[in-house]
């Protein structure tokens, strides 16, 4: 959006001429158009209300994009916002200087700000991409990239607001009131249109990179025409030709640009998966990567860049967070995640299980785990089983509708807790619900992420699930930390009864017991929905 700036209160009129002609300054020519001053006055507005819309649009697809790729929403954002927002006041006060140009440096200022923008989502994936495991001094490189464009584009925004002003105040002098009043409700306006656009036409029907280069080419368009139209006059012949070319060659390169776009991400992918790649989709939630999975390949399942599940070692990961959980009643069994059908898969291992119920966030994933040959003959074809309903849901808001006392047990196979958009399944209130729907003698496990590289977390989930009247048995497998909880407290073994998993048995749970129990940190307060505590 266009930071605000007021004008300087209106001088009395001088004789017409060209800029800075007979000694009087631009804001005090009235510039001659090809149109009435009430057609160019709107024009210009509509310039503005187009202008607006596409820098939010960057704004947003930076922190989208960002968000994707490195995480952690709530920082991706305030990074983006407050560096832009710092750098529209510098790029409004270093506007002043081309205030004698307005109209061509309004031009060159949106021909620069089509092509930043525009490229800016391809740039950040493509070094995302390449240099992301380079490690060294280019560990960092997406976020001083992810920097360097939000201070790009701020600047240029910025610098749009003391040349507009100057344009408009040139078409026809009035009160500054009326002229700021004028403006802003067109950028305004335009911000919301920009604003609901992206999540609900670009990202849905474009992409991500079509959708941000169709935008920049939509500033070029206007910003160009609006500049070489309705204030021709205003340029010399020379600045008129060199602004005809800048746009020209900008359009060139996001027209080039656009039609490379699906060579540009087969091309990426395989930079960041390998040449494996089999399905890669964008859902309404998240960027899917499935690769191998055939004539004897491993399959890994990638969500947003990180790896979900891999066929080498989801087995130990799957058995460690459910069966402890099954031991003891477990008819009743409700998976909350798991959409990739793993979690189900051994759940219904156990053949006394009556119904189990999952709730997945993303369609997306569940169809893939349901049609993809790979993917469903990994989980046996677990979601199709007659026992198995799938919602896709927010699991919070699920438990917030679910019957009391309805499950034996609750498995939580849900992204790591330090993901921003997963903090609130890892919340008291989170566990407050879920100890709603258990049943009297129900258990609860939680898989909690790493616990040897994140141990401040792991012991923060189990505070937190205490938190929520549970009693808890921690326990780690390799890397990974889950948390056993029940009413009272539950010991941790597996169902003499049921199945004999293939890489657990009751001496390695005890082991990881032991081992989770060297890593604790005491005396850590539980996490809220009000006061998240886990860091990245």
């Amino acid at each position: 959006m266009i930071e605000p700036q007021a004008p300087a209160p209106p001088r009395p009129a001088q004789p017409r001429g060209r800029p800075g002609g007979n000694g009087g300054s631009p804001s005090d020519s009235m510039l001659k158009l090809p149109v009435r001053q009430g057609t160019g006055r709107f024009l210009v507005l509509a310039g503005v209300f187009v202008c607006a819309a596409c820098g939010l649009v960057y704004e947003l697809e930076l922190v989208a994009l960002a968000s994707y790729l490195m995480g952690d929403s709530v920082t991706q954002a305030s990074v983006v916002l407050s560096v832009m927002v710092f750098a529209m006041g510098i790029g409004s006060l270093a506007a002043k200087r081309l205030r004698r140009h307005a109209a061509a440096g309004f031009g060159a200022v949106e021909a620069a700000l089509a092509l930043v923008g525009g490229c800016s989502a391809m740039a950040l994936y493509a070094v995302f991409a390449w240099t992301g495991s380079w490690g060294g001094p280019w560990a960092h490189g997406p976020h001083v990239l992810l920097v360097a464009f939000s201070l790009a584009v701020g600047l240029l925004i910025g610098a749009e607001v003391p040349l507009l002003m100057e344009l408009i105040q040139r078409i026809r002098r009035q009160d500054a009131g009326g002229a700021v009043a004028d403006l802003f409700a067109a950028d305004y306006v335009g911000a919301l249109v920009g604003g609901l656009a992206f999540p609900f036409l670009l990202l849905p029907f474009l992409g991500q990179l079509t959708g941000t280069l169709i935008t920049g080419a939509v500033n070029t368009v206007v910003g160009g025409a609006l500049v070489l139209g309705l204030f021709r006059q205003d340029l010399t012949r020379r600045a008129r030709r060199l602004l005809l070319i800048a746009n020209l060659c900008v359009l060139a390169v996001l027209a080039s640009a656009v039609l490379l776009v699906d060579d540009f991400e087969r091309a990426a992918r395989h930079a960041m998966y390998g040449s494996d790649v089999r399905v890669a989709l964008q859902t309404d939630v998240q960027e899917v990567v499935l690769t191998g999975g055939l004539d004897g390949r491993p399959l890994d399942l990638f969500l947003d860049g990180r790896l979900r599940t891999g066929s080498r070692d989801e087995l130990r990961y799957h058995e460690a967070l459910t069966h402890p959980a099954m031991t003891g009643p477990h008819a009743r069994v409700l998976v909350l995640g798991g959409g990739d059908g793993l979690a189900a898969r051994e759940v219904l291992r156990h053949r006394d299980v009556r119904r189990v119920d999952v709730v997945a966030l993303d369609a997306g994933v569940v169809r893939l785990a349901r049609r993809d040959p790979a993917l469903s003959a990994l989980n046996d074809h677990a979601l199709d089983d007659p026992r198995v309903r799938v919602s896709t849901a927010d699991a919070f808001a699920w438990l917030r509708r679910a019957s009391p006392a309805a499950y034996d047990a609750v498995v939580c196979d849900l992204p790591r807790p330090e993901a921003t958009e997963s903090t609130k399944l890892y919340s008291q209130e989170f566990y407050g619900l879920a100890r709603r729907v258990l049943a009297p003698g129900g258990r609860l496990v939680v898989h909690t992420g790493s616990v040897v590289s994140r141990p401040r977390t792991f012991w923060t989930v189990e505070s937190t699930v205490r938190s929520a009247g549970f009693r808890t048995s921690p326990y780690s497998r390799g890397d990974q930390g889950f948390v056993l909880a029940a009413r009272t407290v539950p010991e941790l073994r597996l169902d003499p009864s049921g199945p004999r998993p293939r890489t657990l048995t009751d001496g390695s749970l005890a082991a990881g017991a032991r081992s989770a129990a060297r890593t604790r940190v005491p005396g850590l307060p539980p996490s809220t929905l009000l006061h998240p505590r886990y860091a990245r």
